[in-house]
């Protein structure tokens, strides 16, 4: 042995971090990869099915909009472009609730801003519009944003039985975060009932405390049933049911309060909004019910964090820039009408005793049904 050489047996330790034993060297082939295996599957899954999703509903805008510009339109569920984008939408919502299974709450649920971003650039395809600087500045700091996430996400328990869901629910942290969500719901509820409250952040506020509760019975749900499959059977415990009829519950009544922002607000303002009180929701929900945080060093929480705050920052960007986009698209472009304001009123109201006249504030011409004319005193 010549000098200044190590043993085989002292020298392999040194190199054991960068070389598995029957894999070749690489970036995937330590025991990083090895013990992000199954996490890194559950963000590339949730990631293509917020892609798939975003296909989806870009697909079903498109038939919609072929449909409006037919001379005798035909109802959209006849045409097989928009079943097409239905199935889409089922099959990303399939991967996402599959990806709950391999991969922490908190790493999941900020991957929603692929489907953002997706739809930002895919409509410059199905619908033929302008990508402009802002998508592209709001792509990168999402996706810088995500990188973060991803590198800096807690490890979550790699096999989430139905005893451990259990011991979980019955935990003093998870049954006082219940009671304050309770009774932050009721009081927005209160406000949204009695006070008739329908501000965009009440409605969306509603929609994220039950979103918390939906994202810890679909994770409980997705990880009893992937150890079912594996051979460790965990559905015959109550508390998979249990988690069911949470789950399907709080889907129900999102899909409810949702629809109601989304009819009194504009797309483009419930989208970010929802995304980032969604996300926020999700993560908190994963720190308190299954400790997803409870041994990250302080560095990777701050940079866990400021991926966060990136990829909402980048959320917003697009959507403002949709917002700026459409408000700068007239819906129907009438020409000047002397004497008139754009934001005037062509005809009054049914009610009112002038029905079927020109409103005039000058007092020239008046015409009403029958076709008399009353000229103004000189």
């Amino acid at each position: 042995m010549g000098k200044g050489m190590l043993p085989v047996s002292e020298e392999a330790p040194r190199n054991a971090s960068f070389v598995m034993p029957g894999a070749g060297s690489g970036p995937l082939s330590g025991p990083w990869y090895s013990a992000h295996e199954a996490q890194l599957l559950g963000v590339l899954l949730a990631a293509a099915s917020n892609f798939l999703i975003s296909v989806s509903l870009s697909i079903q805008k498109c038939t919609h909009l072929q449909l409006a510009g037919q001379a005798e339109p035909k109802p959209y569920y006849t045409s097989s472009l928009w079943w097409c984008g239905v199935t889409l939408l089922g099959l990303g919502e399939v991967g996402n609730f599959t990806a709950y299974g391999f991969a922490p709450i908190a790493l999941v649920a900020p991957v929603g801003c692929v489907a953002v971003i997706g739809s930002a650039f895919i409509s410059a395809f199905f619908l033929k519009r302008t990508t402009r600087a802002a998508d592209i500045l709001g792509g990168a700091l999402t996706v810088t944003g995500t990188c973060l996430l991803v590198t800096f996400a807690p490890t979550g328990p790699q096999e989430l039985t139905a005893r451990r869901v259990q011991n979980y629910l019955v935990s003093w942290p998870f049954l006082l975060y219940l009671i304050l969500e309770i009774i932050t719901f009721c009081i927005l509820l209160y406000f949204y009932k009695r006070k008739a409250v329908k501000h965009i952040v009440v409605l969306l506020m509603m929609v994220a405390l039950l979103a918390s509760l939906s994202v810890i019975a679909v994770k409980a749900v997705a990880s009893m049933i992937a150890l079912s499959v594996r051979g460790k059977m965990q559905l015959t415990y109550p508390v998979f049911y249990i988690m069911i009829v949470l789950m399907v519950t709080s889907c129900a009544f999102q899909v409810k309060f949702l629809n109601q922002a989304t009819h009194l607000y504009d797309v483009t303002a419930v989208v970010p909004i929802h995304f980032v009180l969604f996300t926020l929701s999700a993560i908190i929900s994963g720190v308190v019910f299954y400790r997803e945080f409870q041994s990250a060093a302080p560095l990777s929480l701050f940079m866990f964090l400021l991926g966060c705050l990136l990829a909402f920052l980048g959320v917003f960007v697009i959507a403002r820039n949709q917002q700026e986009e459409e408000l700068q698209m007239p819906f129907i472009d009438c020409g000047s009408i002397p004497g008139q304001k754009l934001t005037g009123k062509i005809q009054p109201d049914s009610p009112g005793p002038g029905y079927g006249t020109w409103n005039n504030e000058d007092g020239v011409v008046k015409s009403d049904l029958k076709g008399e004319s009353t000229l103004p005193a000189n």
